[in-house]
């Protein structure tokens, strides 16, 4: 029988707690996100993400992203990115965000699936932020059904099946942004993959004063898609 920790009644400190020891231990747990539950487990170990892919009953053989609650839990990542790149993912997290980012160490290759240079990042706040472990993390719903944004609507056996349970009550109910920022050192170019919470136009706000700030000198200006 899972463990259910309800955030409101619990308290966040013990939420976080209880996710540490689960994640630390191979479990698996349904987790509050900030627009909709997830699914998560310690990115590198298969096991434990073989045992999520049967949880949502199939392995789509998609990449997934991996989480953080901590910019220091981050910091040895964050130190491989350009001086673009690293700018850019200061201006636009944490928040709904999720960006792929070059991973020249290939670092989490079970999340990367087949291009282990390419690696999904999130950094979110919220009643779980100060958690220090990474998360392979991906959406509490099974295959051909909607991401829950809300605890009610998480599937009963999808809560029977994982280890830990966080009810963090109502989200917003939206998926994060998809943003590709691996040309972003080299050229200033980034592209949407996946409209969600973040518009294009707050995406340009954020980003506009990076690109125009750290042009090359050799000119010409940097295009967003």
């Amino acid at each position: 029988m899972s463990e259910v920790v309800d955030i409101e009644r619990d308290g966040a400190a013990v939420a976080r707690g209880a996710l540490e020891r689960t994640i630390a231990a191979g479990g698996v747990v349904l987790f509050p996100a900030d627009g909709l539950y997830g699914l998560a487990c310690d990115p590198l170990d298969a096991a434990a993400i073989a045992r999520i892919h049967r949880i949502k009953g199939r392995d789509d053989g998609k990449p997934s992203a991996v989480m953080y609650f901590s910019p220091l839990a981050m910091r040895e990542l964050l130190e491989e990115l350009g001086p673009r790149t690293g700018a850019a993912v200061g201006a636009l997290l944490p928040g709904p965000l999720t960006l792929v980012l070059a991973n020249p160490r290939q670092r989490y290759p079970l999340a990367c699936r087949e291009d282990p240079t390419r690696l999904g990042i999130r950094l979110i706040g919220g009643p779980l932020a100060g958690a220090m472990c990474p998360l392979f993390q991906t959406s509490a719903n099974r295959s051909g059904k909607p991401a829950p944004g809300s605890f009610e609507l998480v599937a009963a056996e999808i809560v029977a099946e994982v280890d830990l349970a966080i009810d963090g009550s109502e989200l917003t109910g939206q998926p994060s942004t998809v943003l590709d920022l691996t040309a972003f050192d080299e050229s200033g170019e980034w592209s949407v993959l996946r409209e969600g919470a973040v518009g294009r136009t707050e995406l340009e706000e954020r980003l506009a004063g990076l690109v125009s700030a750290s042009q090359p000198e050799s000119g010409g200006s940097a295009s967003s898609t």
